[in-house]
């Protein structure tokens, strides 16, 4: 039987000499400005975002229209076992309407996707935490 290759996706971004960063995919630059976006917001900004990306991909194969907001928030400090500064802790918050509005079950199968799914999280060392909300009741 042979083997089945997984898909591959590639990105890719470059900074000026001003540090402004331009996507492969065009769109609009972003400045560098290192009071309101420096790399940590950026990443957890990538986190958020690829979580909801996840979770509307998951939706939309499973028959539901989703809308959805997120936040995330992250602490940086030096790391025990080796000393390194990095993210030691990262919370993400998600509040989502589905419709039709799933079962239990159906719900925390369609998050627990959407989390395992998203390529920053599953790229980072430590696995971040979530906190959803969906159709306003939060889901343990």
């Amino acid at each position: 039987m042979a083997a089945v290759r997984a898909r591959v996706f590639e990105f890719a971004v470059t900074l000026d000499d001003a540090w402004t960063a331009t996507s492969d995919r065009s769109g609009a630059s972003l400045p560098h400005d290192k009071d309101a976006w420096t790399p940590e917001h950026l990443l957890l900004a990538a986190l958020a975002r690829c979580s909801l990306t996840s979770l509307l991909y998951h939706a939309g194969r499973a028959g539901l229209t989703a809308r959805a907001h997120a936040g995330a928030r992250g602490t940086v400090t030096a790391r025990p076992e080796d000393g390194r500064f990095a993210f030691v802790e990262i919370d993400v918050d998600a509040e989502v309407t589905l419709d039709p509005a799933p079962d239990g079950e159906a719900v925390r199968a369609l998050l627990a996707r959407a989390e395992r799914d998203c390529f920053v999280g599953a790229t980072l060392a430590l696995e971040p935490r979530y906190r959803w909300a969906v159709n306003g009741e939060e889901i343990a």
